[in-house]
């Protein structure tokens, strides 16, 4: 029986022999490919097929790759959402300041030129909150007595007068608004001159022009600015503008509403004027003290001049003896030279009789 491997062992060229094939076919091929491109073709088809095999081999990593990914994309993400959104408040907070500081700077650089125009010494202030009566339109400023504001003092904003000083106390004041119905303000049309007196009403957000004649030339949207005849406003200070003239024939005074200028309950800083009244003296007042003065003068000179005429006396009597005195000496005889030795002894006697 003949013996022969199994295919599986069957000998066929020797392994030194397949080696030399394969390696000189590598070189041929490399050869080539670099040379000729020859195997560009080949290179793409193969891609193409093992490509599917690729990425199913590389499925496992990833989606491992992937949930690692996911893990830290996630924490990354909420971190920088926390950072952003608390970046985003800050940002927020500093814009809305920025613009509080932008309106405030404007409006104290407003407060500054209307203390230049106006000059008059002036104090600036804070309205810090509301009086507690509802039926009042007060307010209360940061500056009393400490910080020299006077009782009366009128109270300014950029835009015009809100009001007036009622009650001060050391560090806080208290500031009647113009739009109180008991606020009374002297002030003149700016195109006429007409001159009047505007109140404040009872629902505090307008205001009230009175004594106004029916005749008299004024028309919606005309500028009152303040008179000056109280002594306590200076002249010229913004305070409302004409809305409505309503004249009637069976009144005698026409009735006018206003609105005032300055932003009454929107204003946060203001300015509070230095003033000294320049109120006229009352007639009946000033002749009283000029006679209280004349009869004081009066009463003075009649002292003065008793006193005078007492010290005249003084020395007249003073001076009386002083007279008598040289004319004893004028009368006494002058003794002869001849006679002088007997009438030595005489001087003698006085002065015995001193001796008694």
């Amino acid at each position: 029986m003949e013996y022969s491997p199994p295919p599986l062992f069957k000998q066929g060229p020797s392994a030194l022999a397949r080696l030399l094939f394969f390696v000189v076919l590598s070189i041929a091929l490399l050869i080539s490919d670099a040379r000729f491109k020859t195997l560009e073709v080949v290179r793409g088809v193969l891609g193409a097929g093992l490509y599917p095999l690729q990425r199913a081999a590389l499925v496992p990593r990833d989606l491992f790759m992937g949930a690692a990914d996911l893990a830290v994309t996630s924490a990354s993400l909420r971190q920088d959402n926390a950072q952003l959104h608390a970046r985003n408040l800050q940002l927020s907070q500093q814009a809305n300041q920025a613009a509080s500081l932008a309106a405030e700077n404007t409006h104290l650089r407003a407060l500054l030129q209307l203390s230049q125009r106006i000059g008059a010494p002036t104090t600036p202030a804070e309205i810090q909150y509301d009086t507690r009566d509802p039926f009042t339109q007060k307010v209360v400023i940061g500056g009393g007595s400490q910080q020299g504001v006077q009782d009366g003092a009128p109270v300014l904003s950029e835009d015009g007068v809100i009001g007036q000083v009622t009650r001060v106390f050391p560090m806080q004041s208290e500031v009647t608004l113009v739009t109180d119905k008991d606020q009374a303000v002297p002030v003149e049309v700016v195109r006429t001159g007409l001159r009047s007196v505007i109140y404040g009403t009872a629902k505090g957000d307008l205001l009230d022009l009175r004594f106004v004649p029916i005749s008299a030339d004024l028309q919606n949207g005309d500028e009152l600015v303040t008179s000056g005849l109280d002594g306590v406003y200076p002249q010229g200070l913004p305070v409302a503008k004409v809305i409505r003239v309503d004249k009637q024939a069976d009144t005698a005074f026409a009735r006018v509403v206003c609105a005032p200028l300055a932003a009454v309950r929107g204003a946060r800083q203001v300015l509070v004027l230095h003033f000294v009244r320049q109120v006229p003296p009352n007639p009946v007042e000033a002749a009283e003290a000029a006679s209280a003065a004349a009869a004081a003068e009066a009463k003075e000179a009649k002292k003065k001049a008793a006193k005078d005429k007492k010290a005249d006396d003084k020395s007249k009597g003073a001076s009386a003896p002083a007279a008598a005195k040289p004319a004893a000496n004028v009368t006494q005889p002058v003794t002869p030279p001849a006679t002088q030795a007997t009438t030595q002894p005489a001087p003698a006697k006085p002065a015995a009789q001193g001796g008694h």
